[in-house]
């Protein structure tokens, strides 16, 4: 893939990132029972917090009225009565309802569901509890149970810690340290081979883009900025361009990390002759099995039940691949990098929701999505919240960390790889102490996470400890130096004489 390619793949991927009040509708019968999700206001109603504290009710169907008026309601005392949403407020329709005697109202929705809310005046006079569900729920409940059924309410409470920010730690450690190992393996191979020509020249023959002018450093920052900004005005136009460039750039790593994998376990070297050409049957075999994947996601990619696993998988080949790719030449350009997209990762998270009109940060708007435009980008990790089971009949909860929140640090960690290469460690220290760093910073932010109860930017606690894991290092090694140098070419010309040092640069 073209350096222009990576570039703007790099600018949009970075510059995300990424960060109700549920109950369950038990309905049953003598033979039978099934959950439904429902939307409440904890405020205005108290449920049961277990199945065995809540109370069976009997349902009453009058969905073909909006329950507006007091005309042609049925004998409701201590039923649950289900109507349509719409025509007048919630706290009219539950005054009605409680006015008959009904024990609890459920109000069937076409729409988007969120907790039903009122004056404050108007909370003090619903004495019953109040729910949304939706629509088709009813209408499956009905198919299942008929007219005879009993509705119970309850809410159940969602534990603060869940096994899915163990299973995303996992993810993001394991994504970081098998990049870094790649790179550095790489650069390992490169030497052994006699191709290292120092600089820029290396990356250009090697494939890769190095990142090594701090102005072309700001210049790629600036245009993250840009690239944000502009999806937040334009997020229903742009997020159709960024699931096509994901869609190709998945691909493409994918078959680049099965590619590594195949040769390193010396597999599948069989080919054909076609047209006086040599075909590879491991590379078409390959390119077709990458290329499905991206499109099965590409057309199922809203289908949350089972898809954030292919997600979650082109998303580590996407960052691996982008690691290995994409490379800092010293640590300068480290700091200056990191630092920079820390200023941008906390400007637009909490400075941002003081000039948006509803006061949310515009990182967190273009990460999530807006509701009405009904696709969200393909910028994070997704795992879904094991014990949120509540929640997730009304639709899948997930933990997310964003690509950048891997890719960033990752950048860092690809390059002390290197540079264990360059230096000669045989015991890999600097890689091995900045991914333990990177390790450390992330249990810090998933504990911040935990304690607020809010997201975190993560790059907020993962750049100072890489990078201030990083110097002591290079400082305690006597390496600072040739470590903020970088590579072979850098190191040895700084004891070079003007004039052979600018006779030898590579434009």
């Amino acid at each position: 893939m073209s350096r222009k390619l990576w570039i703007t793949i790099a600018v949009v991927f970075l510059s995300t990132q990424t960060y109700s009040q549920e109950a369950v509708l038990h309905i049953s019968n003598e033979s039978t029972d099934k959950e439904y999700c429902l939307v409440y206001n904890a405020s205005w109603t108290n449920l049961s917090s277990s199945l065995t504290d809540a109370v069976k009710h009997q349902v009453v169907n009058l969905v073909s009225s909006y329950l507006c008026d007091s005309t042609n309601i049925p004998d409701v005392t201590g039923k649950a009565l289900v109507v349509m949403r719409g025509q007048c407020d919630f706290s009219q329709k539950a005054l009605i309802a409680q006015k008959h005697g009904a024990a609890v109202l459920l109000i069937a929705s076409n729409k988007s569901m969120s907790p039903p809310s009122a004056n404050n005046s108007e909370y003090a006079k619903v004495k019953i509890p109040l729910a949304l569900m939706r629509y088709r729920d009813f209408a499956d409940a009905q198919q299942v149970f008929g007219k005879d059924m009993t509705a119970s309410l309850y809410a159940p409470p969602v534990p603060v810690f869940d096994v899915s920010i163990v299973v995303m730690l996992f993810i993001a450690v394991f994504t970081v340290a098998l990049g870094g190992y790649w790179s550095g393996a790489s650069e390992k191979e490169k030497r052994s081979e006699g191709s290292i020509l120092g600089g820029t020249e290396e990356a250009s023959n090697s494939g890769e883009l190095s990142l090594y002018s701090p102005l072309k450093v700001v210049i790629f920052v600036a245009l993250m900025c840009v690239m944000l900004v502009l999806m937040y005005f334009f997020y229903k136009y742009l997020v159709y361009v960024i699931i096509a460039i994901f869609c190709l750039a998945s691909a493409t790593a994918l078959y680049s990390c099965l590619d590594a994998l195949m040769n390193k376990v010396g597999c599948g070297k069989c080919s054909f002759s076609c047209r006086s050409r040599t075909v590879p049957v491991r590379s078409l075999l390959l390119a077709a099995l990458c290329v499905s994947v991206a499109v099965v996601w590409g057309v199922y990619r809203n289908e949350d039940r089972w898809i954030w696993i292919l997600q979650d998988l082109l998303g580590i080949a996407f960052c691996l691949n982008f690691m290995k790719t994409i490379t800092l030449s010293n640590f300068k350009i480290c700091v200056i990098l990191l630092s920079l997209l820390l200023l941008y990762d906390v400007f637009f998270v909490f400075i941002t929701p003081f000039f948006t009109p509803n006061g949310e940060s515009i990182m967190v708007q273009v990460a999530l999505g807006p509701a009405s435009a009904g696709e969200k980008l393909p910028v994070v990790m997704r795992v879904p919240r094991f014990s949120a089971w509540a929640q997730n009949l009304c639709g899948m909860q997930f933990s997310i960390l964003g690509y950048g929140d891997i890719i960033v640090p990752g950048l860092l960690i690809a390059y002390c790889a290197r540079f264990d290469i360059w230096s000669g460690s045989s015991k890999r220290i600097y890689f091995v102490s900045c991914t333990i760093a990177y390790f450390l910073g992330m249990i810090v932010t998933f504990a911040v996470m935990l304690l607020s109860k809010m997201g975190q930017p993560a790059l907020l606690y993962l750049v100072p400890f890489t990078l201030l894991t990083s110097a002591v290092v290079a400082w305690s090694r006597k390496e600072m130096r040739q470590f903020w140098a970088g590579t072979t070419y850098q190191m040895d010309s700084l004891d070079m004489p003007a004039g052979r040092e600018n006779a030898n640069c590579v434009p």
